[in-house]
């Protein structure tokens, strides 16, 4: 049994899959429906593409109620749950920030707009009934890439699984969804990179299986006037959050890592005892550089 490795690009972001087969040709198809897989995630979910279920119920904002389908109902619940965890801090309707917030420009936002815009988020706020959904303001969004990332590898690791693959990962622009041990059942060692220094790794983590991803300061963010901004932003504040380099976490599926990551970055300094409630494995990294620990 050969360890085969696939590379691609989806959701912005460079990805893998790693699998261990009889044959390269098999484990060659079997690699490109995980990829199948994450296309449609990203065809169905992403706010970019118009035909999207999230861009109809953007455009219809103010307006109508869009319905929408089982699946979508299950990942609309997992907004709720992570809405009521977090005390809604983890909100898929502060996306909009990105209109007042750009990275690309490294200008903080006026007071004033920043304010304007707050008004139209809260997941509360947001009208259900059935299988129907509808923003009641016009500039009102809902956006899942808090968890739709996290959300593809899981489902791309199970399209390999189910295909008989007992041994490799999935890893989808560094959420990582382990389908079992290598061959020789030793651990896959995965590398968590220093939030200050790209090419370094400040551990390695040795994971039979479950999944691991990492929400940090450092993805995207911009420097003004001797501040760091990042893109993962307070809904309460508007402004992004300080707290935490980086936020490690271990669980039996990507997006609930992920989700948990993201929540203790928000958390700031609360986000250390939300961790451990958590009852999974981090590695955390705060603002001076000293790292908090459990069960890695």
């Amino acid at each position: 049994m050969e360890i085969y490795r696939f590379g691609f690009n989806a959701m912005g972001g460079d990805g893998e899959v790693v699998i261990a087969f009889e044959s390269q040709k098999e484990a060659h198809s079997i690699a490109n429906l995980a990829l199948t897989e994450v296309g449609r995630i990203e065809y169905k979910y992403s706010r970019y593409r118009p035909e999207s279920i999230i861009a109809r119920i953007n455009a219809a904002a103010g307006r109508d109620f869009v319905e929408y389908d089982d699946e979508t109902a299950s990942l609309f619940q997992y907004a709720d749950t992570l809405y009521d965890q977090s005390n809604g801090l983890f909100d898929i309707t502060s996306g909009i920030f990105r209109h007042v917030w750009d990275f690309n420009k490294a200008i903080p936002p006026v007071p004033l707009k920043l304010s304007e815009t707050m008004a139209f988020i809260g997941w509360s706020m947001v009208e259900r009934k059935g299988n129907a959904i509808r923003l009641p303001e016009t500039a009102m969004e809902i956006d899942f890439g808090g968890f739709g990332k996290e959300y593809a590898a899981d489902r791309a690791a199970a399209v390999v699984y189910e295909q008989g693959v007992r041994h490799g990962y999935v890893n989808l622009a560094g959420d990582i969804r382990l389908l079992g041990p290598k061959p020789d059942d030793t651990p896959w060692v995965i590398g968590i990179q220093d939030p200050r220094h790209k090419e370094r790794t400040i551990a390695s983590i040795p994971l039979y299986a479950g999944a691991l991803t990492t929400s940090g300061d450092y993805e995207r963010f911009f420097e003004a006037d001797g501040n760091r901004y990042c893109h993962i932003i307070n809904p309460r504040t508007g402004y992004p959050v300080t707290f935490w380099r980086s936020v490690t976490v271990v669980a039996p599926l990507a997006i609930t890592a992920g989700s948990c990551s993201t929540i203790a970055m928000l958390k700031e300094a609360e986000g250390l005892d939300f961790l451990e409630d958590s009852g999974m494995g981090y590695l955390a990294v705060d603002q001076h550089g000293k790292i908090y620990h459990k069960n890695m």
